[in-house]
């Protein structure tokens, strides 16, 4: 019999239960200890699986409990001070999304994983999720043609964060699938937002990412909506998609609709747009639920010793576009570039302001000492 990978989760507020929920149930997998400051939710925990073991210390967990993994769920202040400690530990880290709260923060936290030999996953679920899979493997097949454009929405009333902004707290999910589907990295983003509820904390933001051969994508993301709405459209040339994640079913229609110019004409007379009308249809989905299918993927990353799907790479490309949008955000809206994405994270430079040159930002280390307080502090103020 292979020996379980033991898992400690970090974080039992929100997303935490869902994934000790998750992790109880799946094989080769024993998950071990859960850590929160606040000792009620802690409590909580322990009462409804009574084998765990229950601390409030994070270095406690990450240390004393003779763990594999870590599992972090937790505010996004504290992802990279947890994420690195447990990493210096020798612990396989899978971080909640955003992974951190800069490229330079993601890039040390690579570095670290790849040093030591270590898996680090970021969850970006819904690239584990039924709907995403099928969109891909329809796109891959060429059944759209030439993608065009992507328009995402994702829109409800709160929940109001006060240490980042609704672009950081819901634009993660749509940027992930959208990159997913794309296969590549954009070259500029803008995004445009305000603030109406707490000063300097924008609760309405419109993104949109140019991308190489003039295809884009736009996200509105919004805690200010009556209705909650997380829908997204994916323009082809031959096909277009639909896919609503809030439907129960039918989370993923398939258009056979497009619009074709003529090929040649003489005259303007003769020159006329030809509109093609034909079925749409739903394929079948396979649901299982995608905090499982990743949590399942993320042990069978350690135990295979192979990279993730959603690895810090994607965490960090990820970022990299926040960081981008929130550039674009204090110019009022104003586009910015971005350098190569193979290369090391750059900070983006806007589009028009002389040089058009990507700056290297200026790398930081701390030391491990200071690397443990900031585990213990912020977790704690969360």
């Amino acid at each position: 019999m292979k020996k379980p990978v033991t898992v400690g989760v970090l974080g039992c507020g929100y997303w935490g239960p869902l994934l000790v929920r998750s992790l109880r149930g799946l094989p080769h997998c024993r998950l071990k200890a859960v850590c929160d400051p606040d000792i009620a939710r802690v409590k909580h925990i322990c009462a409804l699986y009574s084998d765990l073991e229950g601390v409030t210390a994070p270095q406690r967990l990450i240390t004393a409990c003779d763990l594999d993994a870590v599992v972090i769920a937790t505010p996004v202040k504290s992802h990279y001070p947890l994420a690195k400690a447990s990493l210096l530990a020798g612990k396989h880290t899978f971080i909640e999304k955003p992974m951190a709260t800069s490229s330079q923060e993601c890039e040390e936290l690579i570095d670290i994983a790849e040093r030591k030999g270590l898996v680090l996953m970021v969850d970006h679920t819904f690239l584990y999720s039924a709907p995403v899979r099928k969109i891909v493997e329809i796109v891959q097949a060429g059944d759209l043609g030439d993608i065009r454009y992507i328009n995402s929405r994702r829109l409800n009333l709160g929940l109001f964060q006060k240490d980042i902004n609704v672009a950081w707290d819901l634009a993660p999910h749509d940027i992930s699938i959208i990159l997913h589907i794309l296969g590549e990295f954009p070259v500029a983003v803008n995004c445009q937002g305000n603030a109406h509820v707490t000063p300097q904390v924008e609760d309405v933001t419109n993104m949109s990412l140019l991308f190489p051969h003039k295809r884009f994508a736009t996200i509105q993301s919004s805690w200010l909506e009556p209705r909650k709405i997380r829908e997204m459209t994916i323009v082809g040339s031959r096909r277009m998609i639909v896919y609503d994640d809030l439907r129960t079913r039918e989370k993923i229609r398939i258009y056979d609709v497009r619009v074709e110019r003529p090929p040649h004409y003489d005259t303007f007379a003769e020159f006329q747009y030809s509109y093609h009308y034909g079925d749409s249809y739903i394929p079948h989905l396979q649901q299982e639920e995608p905090l499982t299918l990743a949590c399942r993927h993320f042990i069978d990353c350690i135990e295979t010793n192979s990279a993730p799907m959603t690895s810090g790479r994607q965490g960090l490309e990820l970022i990299r576009v926040l960081e981008g949008a929130s550039a674009s955000l204090q110019m009022k809206g104003a586009p910015f570039i971005f350098g190569s994405p193979n290369g090391p994270a750059l900070a983006p430079v806007p589009i028009g302001n002389g040089s058009a040159r990507s700056r290297k930002p200026k790398r930081t280390r701390r030391g491990p000492s200071r690397a443990r307080n900031g585990v213990a502090t912020l977790f704690e103020n969360a």
